[in-house]
């Protein structure tokens, strides 16, 4: 057997859904025992047991393999079918709409996040490890929203801002080729059953490689590179921040259901390889933000194209409005750098004076750290809600899309690439630019 067909055998192994399986009953997650025992005894009476109301995609994947014939390529009961014009594997796995399955019980764990634009639900499951349950809830919000809008502004308001607006540029760098790798390579999620799909929010994506993962890693590492000799600290911190981090992320994903073993190795290991390759230009890209007379103008020209690339790379999911979301993040957070540098808001301390000691801690030194993260994130999320007010029904009026069903008119890439940009663009310009002017005006920067 040659080095390559090894490898594929590995590659494989590492993607079956038995061994996702597997690692989730070791960590006490059962799918309840009256849907095993059904999906067991017949799968097509399952199938036809959460058979969805008429005209949703699990049902028209139903009827293409009832007339006897072999079932079409990719097909599963729980995924959606690729795009029209065929190649790839499904996009996203339609998962356990979350009704109850016999009587109730109080060590069953429901949804973990719905997901708004599909409806979908995380399946219900048997949880006997309960502290299992609740680390691994934690890892996976590590790499999700709510985590990011709190971490990026708490580095750039209250740590260090050189160290929080280079860690955006390596997120931004290494989220978007996570996301536009997953829509050209197209794998599937992990099939249910067996899997146990505990949160679905990313369900309507493909797989491989995990985001997760490459955001799990990246970050970290990124901190460590970004911190270690700019600040007085031993290396031992780092080095088990990183491993504890990295794999905390990762094995949060395969406990969720939402990835294979060999979507976080490849995920892990695309973000090692992004990391060597363009980790030595973050500084050169960091200084061009802040000090090129038409860095505005070329960070939001070439962030919005990014934008427009990734919407014609598939069919509808929401790693379109993610991957639009991150760019414009990135965008405001680099041009809001740029107007701040201009201002003289934010200084960076000069190079003579590293590594620099931490401060001691005061009341007065804590007050303020207080004072910053309410403020600001109060005004981060008016502005946030206030631009999607806006942004949703103006770009609905110009582009003649109806508005009365809000999911449907996001599903549309002149909707949601215009409203998730905009509107996060202008997050990131608040968080860089205008809470630090708030915080001069009123004396807390």
């Amino acid at each position: 057997m040659s080095l390559r067909q090894r490898l594929a055998q590995l590659a494989g192994s590492l993607q079956e859904p038995q061994k996702v399986a597997r690692f989730q009953r070791l960590c006490g997650v059962e799918a309840p025992a009256s849907r095993t025992a059904t999906a067991t005894a017949d799968p097509r009476e399952d199938e036809k047991a959460e058979a969805p109301p008429a005209g949703d995609c699990r049902r028209r994947e139903l009827q293409l393999g009832a007339s006897g014939g072999p079932t079409p390529p990719g097909s599963d009961r729980n995924q959606c079918p690729s795009k029209p014009g065929g190649g790839g594997a499904p996009n996203g796995v339609r998962n356990g709409l979350a009704t109850e399955l016999g009587p109730a019980s109080t060590r069953r764990a429901g949804a973990l996040r719905r997901n708004s634009l599909t409806g979908e639900e995380g399946q219900l499951a048997h949880v006997s490890n309960w502290p299992l349950y609740y680390l691994f809830c934690f890892g996976t919000e590590l790499g999700n929203e709510l985590f990011y809008i709190l971490f990026f502004p708490f580095w750039i308001w209250n740590l260090d801002a050189l160290v929080g607006r280079r860690l955006v540029v390596i997120w931004v760098l290494v989220m978007y080729l996570g996301q536009c790798t997953k829509d050209i390579i197209r794998l599937p999620r992990p099939a249910s059953p067996p899997v146990v799909k505990l949160e679905v929010f990313y369900n309507s994506e493909y797989s491989m490689p995990s985001t997760h993962a490459m955001s799990g890693t990246a970050i970290p590492i990124s901190m460590i590179l970004l911190t270690y000799g700019r600040w007085q600290y031993p290396l031992i911190y780092g080095l088990i921040l990183v491993p504890c981090w990295c794999s905390l992320v990762c094995l949060s994903r395969i406990y969720m259901g939402m990835h294979s073993i060999l979507d976080i190795i490849a995920g892990f290991l695309y973000t090692i390889l992004i990391l060597a390759i363009f980790y030595p230009f973050v500084e050169l890209i960091d200084s061009f933000n802040q000090t090129h007379k038409y860095a505005p103008l070329i960070i939001i020209g070439l962030h919005l194209a990014l934008g427009i690339f990734s919407f014609t790379l598939d069919t509808w999911s929401t790693s379109r409005g993610d991957t639009a979301e991150i760019l414009g993040s990135g965008a405001g957070i680099a041009c809001g750098s740029h107007f701040t540098y201009k201002m003289g808001l934010i200084l960076d301390p000069p190079l003579d004076i590293l590594p620099l000691a931490r401060p001691p801690i005061s009341v007065t030194l804590f007050g303020k750290a207080i004072l910053r993260i309410l403020i600001g994130m109060v005004f981060v999320l008016v502005v946030r809600d206030t631009m999607k007010k806006i942004t949703i029904p103006l770009a609905c009026k110009v582009f003649n899309i109806p508005c009365s069903d809000i999911r449907k008119a996001r599903q549309h890439m002149e909707v949601e690439l215009p409203y998730r940009y905009i509107t996060y663009g202008m997050v990131g310009f608040s968080i860089t630019f205008l809470v630090p002017y708030i915080f001069f005006f009123i004396g807390i920067s």
